[in-house]
């Protein structure tokens, strides 16, 4: 097996991704339990992991998968983070990390589907111990040593202009840094002029407005964008930020090729529990491809309870009969399948930071209708609000070609009349 010589090259003041010599641009997802095959089919050429050994596969076994499907692989190696308790002082422990992921570019360095290492994810994220940068450096300088043909990076949370400045003066063996931005990321270019950075990066994690930028209700809970809404998003952020930068980046991984519970089961995944797509992810193989959908997804208008729709804190009275509506644009609404089903809230004590792993939350209750001919695209279901709690209405907008619209609003159910 021989690995492909992966360079970073600069020519005048713009940076090129080659592999063998020839130019490569990164048209990648981030990518672990979801579907190699399907990124391949919609056009992307790369993706990232987030650790070697993701719990279903090795590290050899998605870079086979990813060989067989033409994509190449940012590795993720996963270094230990301060915010879990890993202390970087504790020089032990610290040799014993370099080590371990040691073994692990042995045996993974010269597979022809590697692209780059992804040294650590987000280890700025709540840290205060400087020495976590110095063991990025002797892990990127360690690479270098026994891994010529791959290129360096490190994945920031944010792209904070001290964090940058901090990162670059701390650890200088990196080839390139990568970027982590949802709805701040309409700031980069601002970010990176005041950080003085002038070297190659990645845009390695970015996509719909993250859960913590959002909007909240008058209880706290964040407002998620629609399906459609994500959509745009989407494309506005990857041609007015990712490609409007021929200088220095050298592309990006969308997030999240798959699907996950973080806040909802539908936030950040641009697929569904069931593998469904949505407009997010046909919005992505128009952009890598230049080519429309053959089946597009059905396009999210509205979705309200009691007229009451996205931005309105709504409340319900325990036990009161209420009515929920969803507006839709389709080429064919009579064969829409509508998936109705309301979800408890996360609780709060078990809301994950940082992407780490958040339980589904429980089920009240699902009901499925099939779409009519109403003229203006809307189906509704009368339905009796639970007892008091805080819920979520969930809305999946099914068509025949595996495709899924989405939306949900939260609720706060409450025993006492409701009085403005």
């Amino acid at each position: 097996m021989r690995a492909r010589k992966v360079e970073l090259i600069k020519q005048k003041a713009e940076y090129q991704l080659t592999v063998d010599g020839s130019p490569f641009y990164i048209k990648g997802a981030g990518l672990e339990l979801g579907s190699i095959q399907s990124l391949a089919d919609y056009g992307g050429n790369a993706f990232r992991t987030w650790r070697v050994d993701n719990g279903e596969k090795s590290g050899r076994e998605i870079l086979d998968d990813a060989q067989h499907h033409g994509l190449m692989v940012c590795m993720g190696l996963d270094v230990a983070r301060e915010r879990h308790g890993f202390d970087y002082s504790d020089k032990k422990a610290v040799a014993a990390q370099l080590a371990t992921i040691r073994k692990d570019i042995l045996a993974l360095k010269d597979h022809p589907a590697l692209l780059m290492w992804g040294i650590g994810n987000e280890l700025n994220l709540h840290h205060k111990n400087p020495k976590v940068w110095d063991a990025v450096n002797d892990i990127s300088k360690m690479i270098h040593r026994i891994d010529p043909n791959h290129p360096t990076t490190t994945m920031l949370a944010g792209a904070e202009p001290a964090v940058i400045k901090l990162v670059s003066k701390r650890c200088p063996d990196l080839d390139l840094l990568s970027l982590q931005l949802y709805g701040d990321i309409s700031h980069l270019p601002r970010y990176l002029t005041k950080s003085g950075y002038l070297g190659a990066y990645i845009i390695s994690e970015w996509g719909v407005t993250g859960h913590w930028e959002s909007p909240c209700t008058g209880w706290d809970r964040p407002f998620e964008a629609t399906s459609s809404e994500k959509a745009k998003h989407y494309q506005q952020r990857y041609v007015d930020y990712i490609l409007s930068d021929k200088s220095h980046c050298i592309g990006s991984f969308v997030f999240l090729w798959g699907q996950k519970q973080e806040r909802t089961p539908t936030w950040y995944g641009m697929f569904l529990e069931n593998g469904e797509h949505t407009e997010s992810a046909q919005v992505m193989q128009q952009l890598w491809t230049d080519q429309r959908p053959p089946h597009p997804v059905a396009r999210l208008i509205d979705f309200s309870i009691n007229n009451l729709s996205s931005g309105d804190s709504i409340r319900l009275q325990s036990n009161a009969f209420c009515s929920a509506t969803v507006k839709v644009n389709h080429s064919d609404p009579v064969s829409l399948q509508y998936r109705w089903e309301l979800l408890k809230e996360v609780e709060r004590q078990k809301q994950s930071d940082g992407g780490d792993f958040e339980p589904r939350p429980e089920t009240v209750w699902q009901q499925i209708t099939q779409g009519t001919c109403h003229p203006n695209g809307a189906e509704s279901l009368k339905f009796k609000a639970p007892a008091n709690g805080e819920y979520r209405l969930f809305i999946y907008v099914d068509d025949r070609h595996g495709g899924t619209a989405t939306a949900n609003l939260p609720l706060l159910v409450e025993s006492l009349p409701i009085c403005d």
